[in-house]
C-alpha cells in the first residue's frame, strides 16, 4: 500500500507522521471516489450524495494482505471474511455507519475507517493482533470498546465529539495517541500509558497541563489550541522534545526547568531565547546526555498554510522564532 497521510491534526498539533509503508500484496481496487472535504450529514445521506456502492460488485484478493478501498462508497461492512490473510485494510472516506463482520480478520495489523459516519467504537475485541486503528474524522461521541485490544501502538481519534479520555488505560503498548479536535477538557485517565511517546490534545477545551507525571518517555506534546493559561505539569517529562502550545492564554514561558537543556546549552529559561540564537537544532531520538533542546513557543508557532491536512510534519522554532516568541511573552 502506498503511503497513506496519517497525521490529521497537523493545524492543531505543529507536527505530523506519516504512517509506515506496508509490505505484502495489495489488492488495487479503483472507483469514483468523494471528494476530500466532502461535508456529511450526521444521519440520513443529504439529497444529491452518491449512494452507496454494492458489495457484491467489488471483487476481493483472498491472498491480498493489504487490501486499500480508499473513497469506494461503501455503506456497510461485508465480505471481508475471505481475507484470511490480510494486515491491513484501508476503508477511509467510504460511507460505513457501524463498525461489523471483522470478527474474523484474525492478522488484522492495522485497520482505517478514517473519513465515515461511524458514530460508535464497536466489535473490535476479536481484533487482538491490531497495532494501528484510525477512526478519525468520525461521529464518535465516546473512547470505548477497544480495552480487550492491547497491542495498540498507534491510536487515531481525531475529529469526532469525544469529551473524555477514558478506557484506554489497558493500552500498555500505546506509542502514540491522537485525540485532537475534539471536545476534551481534562487530561485524565492515562496515567497507565508509560509506554506513551507522542500525545496530540490540540484543539479541545482543556484548561490544565495535569495528570501527565507518569508519561516519562513522552517526548511530543501538543496542545495548541486550548484553554491555557500556564504551563506546568511538566516537570517529569524529562525526555520531552517538542511542547506545541500555539493559540492558548499563556503569556510567560516557565515551568520549563527539567525539560530544557542543560545550562551550557540553554541557560535559564528567562534568557533561553538569546542563548538558543546561535545554537543548531538537533533532531530528536538521542538520550538525555545528547543535550536535546526542547523547542516551544506559546504564541509564535503555527502552520504553514501549504502544510498537508495529513501529513505530520515537525515545524520546529528557528533562532529567529525563538527570539521573537520569547519578546513577546
Amino acid at each position: 500500500m502506498d503511503e497513506v497521510d496519517r497525521r490529521v491534526e497537523s493545524e492543531e498539533s505543529g507536527d505530523e507522521e506519516g504512517k509506515k509503508q506496508s509490505s505484502g500484496m495489495v489488492a488495487e481496487l479503483s472507483a469514483h471516489s468523494l471528494k476530500d472535504g466532502e461535508e456529511r450529514g450526521e444521519e440520513d445521506p443529504e439529497e444529491g450524495q452518491e449512494l452507496p456502492v454494492d458489495m457484491e460488485t467489488i471483487n476481493l484478493d483472498r491472498n491480498a494482505e493489504d487490501v486499500d478501498l480508499n473513497h469506494y462508497r461503501i455503506g456497510k461492512i461485508q465480505g471481508f471474511e475471505v481475507l484470511k490473510k490480510v494486515k491491513t485494510l484501508c476503508l477511509r472516506q467510504n460511507l460505513i455507519k457501524c463498525i461489523e463482520n471483522l470478527e474474523e480478520l484474525q492478522s488484522l495489523r492495522e485497520l482505517d475507517l478514517y473519513d465515515n459516519q461511524i458514530k460508535k467504537i464497536e466489535n473490535l475485541e476479536g481484533l487482538t493482533e491490531l497495532e494501528i486503528l484510525d477512526i478519525s474524522f468520525n461521529l464518535l461521541r465516546n473512547i470505548e470498546g477497544i480495552d480487550k485490544l492491547t497491542r495498540l501502538k498507534k491510536l487515531f481519534l481525531v475529529n469526532n465529539k469525544i469529551n473524555k479520555i477514558e478506557n484506554i488505560s489497558s493500552l500498555h503498548q500505546l506509542q502514540m495517541l491522537e485525540l485532537g479536535s475534539n471536545r476534551i477538557r481534562a487530561i485524565e485517565n492515562i496515567d497507565t500509558l508509560t509506554s506513551l511517546e507522542s500525545l496530540f490534545l490540540g484543539k479541545n477545551k482543556i484548561t490544565k497541563l495535569q495528570n501527565l507525571d507518569a508519561l516519562t518517555n513522552l517526548t511530543v506534546l501538543s496542545m495548541q489550541g486550548n484553554r491555557l493559561t500556564k504551563i506546568e505539569g511538566l516537570q517529569s517529562l524529562v525526555n520531552l522534545r517538542e511542547l506545541y502550545l500555539s493559540h492558548n492564554g499563556i503569556e510567560v514561558i516557565e515551568g520549563l526547568d527539567n525539560n530544557v537543556s542543560p545550562p551550557a546549552a540553554c541557560g535559564a529559561v528567562g534568557s533561553w531565547g538569546a542563548q538558543r540564537a546561535g545554537s543548531t537544532h538537533q533532531p530528536p531520538g538521542g538520550s538525555r546526555g545528547d543535550s536535546l533542546p526542547l523547542e516551544v513557543c506559546p504564541s509564535d508557532l503555527s502552520i504553514p498554510p501549504h502544510a498537508g491536512k495529513h501529513r505530520r510534519r515537525r515545524y520546529l522554532l528557528s533562532p529567529e522564532r525563538v527570539l521573537s516568541c520569547v519578546s513577546r511573552g
